[in-house]
């Protein structure tokens, strides 16, 4: 027998079946079953010809799990770790090694899904409702959300819920000049399409005389300012609020467990970063921003809340409050864009305030505090005692004048970085990552050659605190047991545990979740998010300091330019809903250079995901809905008729590809031409690109701009709902209008192309996130999955899930009908289940039947939508035959309890249903009282018996928990 030849051993593509859990026999079969002859027989039966890729993707062929990280840590190693004393809302932090591994390296946790069924989420809720009075406790506030997408961000929702909550009619925001720049460029961004005005003092005369103005609604102060200086705000906020404006305070919360609170200076709302609370600077994300507000404020909070409320048997429970998807209910009306928040981020900050506890916090802070002082006294020694201000807590800020830039390139020589302002000051931050040696060497960059230096050991004793004895907080804070238990290791690492057991994530089964695509998030794309060349590093530190996140950052989007056939891509927006707000500006910019700013109107089909009229509203255009026909397809009459009808302030169309119905429309080429004939462009929503790659290209059948999920299509996990990265992709003529970042360009922090194409252009499209590539530090698991399977890999990923969503609604036909799909009855990449028949047949209702999911140790699929009493499932390529057959063998079972309730057996209000899911508390209660055995309710299939999930409470009481809003951590007693 010869021997195999030496490539084939190598195995380059080891990792497809990995990654794509379908074996060759197992296509075989699932092909057979389906009705076709081959994979690709079934593509080319579903896809329409006209869009087909006419080539292959251009990409690096596959290769190994051990050859890309190889390839990858030779990129990372090409970026500087320098000692960061840049600080502008980015420090140095220490993730605890519990927290590390048992958290942010942990499925468990990051593999999680949106807690939108919150019977299996109650681990991450609980540790969203720690991380929500975390932030209330500090900021002093009523009440506060489960995070934003990053500081920057944060204000810029902060904004907006001020404008349509306050009674003064301005149309400005007052904008304290020492606020963190990105925070202002954001701002300036979000306000232009809106018919907002920024108004920056930028000096105390300049903030006197725009408080002292009638024309705003809303002021934005920054504490500790960006440049380290402290005062109390409480008689500046009492003329605003004199004025019917709002206070908005960005607060830094390591800062707050020493100064007297925004909530205590009559703040409405207060933004910020929970950053420094355990998570890497990560060239600038992911990192959890917040917002809390004055209770008045609340039934308008932006973002995810999570809430208190009881289940079906009077046990305390979590749930998502007020705001659960809100863009699929309000759509243009809603008060934000944003459909997803920073989950992950958000769960570690909450935990190291657990772990830490508030006397651990105050020690950090206190500890902070010290050295900054000892580091000011020092450098007064040294001559340079011309400060910003007096006042400070971690960062100070001295006139160099003409001898700014060669200090800071001294610092830059000895291994450190300082953040230059205002021409003629450095500003130093310190953190917790600080140290004594730390001081010693800002000494002596400052002191220059031969000089002696300071007595560290004198000044510990003599250098005078910098907060100010009036700014000291008194209150108390984290007070609940939670913030006061955990503090070894031993009882942390069983909380976490505790917590992730009641909950169910890809670790533990299947999630076919429809539009929400939760494949498999490998580990060797997860490894290098925590090496240190990707995660200690400053969002503005140095661009050579950044050559390894340049070329990152070039790599991917080369990529995904050949994924999506469009010309120019920017990472920089950090959640698909920003990716959208960004395309949709790019398109406004486009318009508006041409001398068309008339042109606002963007069409937006019924069935579209409700996230587009929301990001249309925000980008200043004007939403008109286009009809669907009885398929679920675009009525193309209708989308005729209003083209024709507004064909003068057409800006464009927002269509999602396949469609939200789960079916490729065989019109969307001629969509695409009608709408550039009235001078529009088409935006191609990438919620679906995972059902394209490799096998059509938006940017080549007729799209103008698509954003993409990264946390989709490309493997960065979920998170709970969080990190994500929505990239947005246009062709060449929108490639000037991409988002820039003036920031990142001023501090010399990113090369233009990084920053965003829009820079060579004047910044006709401003920053969209606060960092300049967004949340960067999650890029290298997209840039890992694209690696490891090529061009070959990525087709076959996209033709198996669409062999899978048709093999699980043939198998099910003859329990749920498919309610869409193409001619030859095929569907795309997921299959909506039509369950209404029931209602009337049994009683039975969608909602009924994820909940009986439950008890068989299933996520729900995507509940009613886009159609009201179905589901939506997507089983993913990852998914093996197995996991496949479990699924479909729990939905025919209940389907088969359904016939119990049609046949009489059990009632239509007490069934396995109705009553589902059934804790195991509620399965030993010395008294059964239902039609059903505890058996059936327990183990439906049997093998249950051996690997069993058990649901942590009862039906969620939604109604209760709306009525009696209730979000921070409850008393211990209602939880015994």
């Amino acid at each position: 027998m010869s021997a195999l030849p030496l490539s084939a051993l190598e195995n380059a593509s080891e990792f497809h079946a990995r990654h794509i859990g379908i074996t060759a026999a197992d296509e075989a079969h699932m092909l057979s079953v389906v009705g076709v002859a081959s994979r690709r027989a079934l593509v080319d039966s579903i896809v329409p010809r006209s869009i087909a890729r006419a080539s292959s993707m251009q990409l690096p062929p596959a290769c190994t799990e051990a050859q890309a990280l190889a390839e990858l840590k030779t990129i990372a190693g090409k970026n500087r770790v320098m000692k960061s004393f840049i600080g502008q809302g980015y420090y140095g932090t220490h993730t605890p090694g519990v927290i590390l591994r048992n958290v942010l390296e942990n499925p468990a946790w990051y593999t999680a899904y949106t807690p939108y069924q919150a019977e299996i989420s109650q681990g991450r809720m609980e540790a969203l409702v720690n991380f929500q009075t975390m932030v209330t406790d500090l900021t002093g506030m009523d009440i506060a959300n489960a995070s934003m997408l990053d500081e920057a961000t944060a204000a810029a929702e902060a904004m907006t819920l001020a404008r349509r909550s306050v009674r003064a009619k301005g149309d400005a925001i007052v904008v304290m000049g020492d606020a963190h720049p990105q925070t202002i460029e954001v701002l300036r961004t979000r306000a232009a399409p809106l018919g907002l005005r920024l108004k920056l003092a930028d000096s105390a005369a300049s903030w006197d005389a725009a408080i002292a103005a009638d024309d705003y609604f809303a002021v934005l102060i920054q504490y500790p300012a960006s440049s380290g200086w402290l005062m109390d705000w409480s008689e500046e906020i009492a003329k605003i609020h004199a004025k019917g404006a709002a206070a908005i305070v960005a607060a830094d919360l390591l800062a707050l467990t020493l100064l007297k609170s925004p909530g205590e200076m009559d703040a409405d709302i207060v933004i910020g970063s929970t950053q420094r609370f355990g998570m890497p600077m990560g060239a600038g994300g992911p990192h959890a921003g917040y917002m809390a507000c004055k209770d008045s404020f609340k039934r308008s909070l932006p973002g995810r809340l999570v809430g208190v409320s009881v289940d079906v048997h009077g046990a305390p429970a979590y749930r998502l409050a007020l705001q659960t998807r809100e863009q699929h209910i309000r759509r243009e009306k809603a008060t934000s864009n944003i459909c997803t928040a920073q989950v992950l981020p958000a769960v570690v900050a909450s935990m190291y305030a657990v772990y830490h506890g508030p006397e651990g916090l105050k020690r950090i802070a206190e500890r902070t505090a010290r050295l900054s002082a000892i580091l000011k006294a020092g450098l007064a020694q040294l001559g340079f005692s011309h400060g910003h201000h007096a006042s400070a807590f971690d960062t100070i800020s001295l006139k160099t004048d003409d001898a700014t830039d060669s200090i800071a390139a001294r610092a830059i020589r000895m291994g450190a970085n300082l953040r230059k302002a205002w021409d003629v000051y450095l500003c130093i931050s310190l953190d917790e990552t600080s140290t004594r040696a730390d001081v010693e060497l800002l000494w002596r960059i400052f002191a220059g050659e031969g000089r002696t230096l300071p007595d560290f050991a004198a000044l510990e004793q003599q250098a005078p605190a910098l907060i100010p004895a009036e700014l000291r907080r008194e209150s108390p804070f984290l007070t609940h047991p939670v913030f006061n238990t955990h503090h070894s290791e031993t009882a942390m690492l069983r909380y976490i545990r505790q917590l992730s057991d009641k909950d169910l994530a890809l670790d533990r089964s299947m999630i076919p979740l429809g539009s929400c695509t939760m494949k498999l998030n490998a580990t060797s794309e997860m490894i290098p998010i925590t090496w240190p060349e990707f995660a200690q590093i400053h969002p503005f530190a140095p661009a050579d300091q950044l050559a390894g996140y340049a070329e990152l950052d070039r790599l991917l989007r080369d990529w995904l330019c050949q994924a999506t056939g469009y010309a120019g891509v920017s990472l920089q927006p950090n959640a698909g809903s920003q990716g959208e707000y960004a395309g949709l500006l790019a398109i406004r910019a486009w318009h508006e250079s041409r001398g068309q700013s008339q042109r606002t109107v963007c069409l937006i089909p019924s069935s579209a995901h409700g996230t587009n009229p929301a990001s249309a509203q925000m980008a200043g255009m004007q939403v008109v809905v286009t009809q669907c026909d009885d398929n679920g397809n675009v009525d193309m009459a209708d989308l005729k008729a209003q083209c024709e009808k507004h064909s003068d302030e057409l800006a464009c169309v927002m269509i999602t590809y396949p469609s939200t119905h789960g079916v490729f429309e065989t019109q969307v080429k001629e969509l695409c031409e009608i709408v550039h004939r009235h001078g529009g462009r088409v935006y191609v929503d990438g919620a679906n690109m995972n059902a394209l790659v490799g096998v059509a290209a938006p940017g080549e059948f007729g799209g103008d701009v698509s954003h993409l999920n990264l946390h989709k299509t490309f493997c960065i996990p979920h998170g709970g709902g969080g990190p994500g990265v929505g990239p947005v992709c246009v062709v060449e003529d929108l490639v000037p209008f991409l988002p820039g970042h003036a920031t990142a360009q001023a501090s010399g922090s990113m090369p233009a192309a990084a920053a965003g194409e829009g820079m060579a252009q004047g910044l006709r499209v401003g920053a969209v996130s606060a960092a300049p590539l967004g949340n960067a530090a999650v890029l290298p698991i997209s840039w890992m999955y694209i690696r490891m399977m090529g061009a070959d890999g990525l087709t076959a990923a996209t033709e198996v899930a669409i062999l899978s969503a048709n093999y699980i609604s043939k198998r099910l036909a003859d329990h749920y009908p498919t309610l869409y799909a193409s001619a030859n009855g095929h569907v795309a990449h997921e299959c909506i289940l039509d369950l209404r028949q029931l209602k009337d047949s049994s009683g039975v209702m969608a909602e009924d039947v994820a909940k009986r999911l439950i008890d068989y140790g299933f996520h729900a699929p995507t509940l009613s939508f886009p159609v009201a009493n179905t589901l939506m499932v997507e089983p993913t390529e990852s998914e093996d035959l197995a996991e496949l057959e479990r699924f479909i063998a729990a939905m025919i079972a209940i389907r088969g309890e359904i016939r119990q309730i049609e046949n009489g057996a059990w009632p239509q209000d007490d069934n396995p249903l109705k009553n589902a899911p059934h804790t195991a508390e509620a399965l030993l209660a010395q008294e059964w009282k239902h039609p059903y055995p505890r058996e059936l309710a327990a183990y439906p299939v049997a093998s249950l018996r051996k690997l069993k999930y058990w649901a942590p409470v009862g039906r969620v009481d939604n109604v209760y928990g709306d009525r009696n809003l209730f979000c921070s951590c409850p008393p211990v007693a209602e939880l015994t």
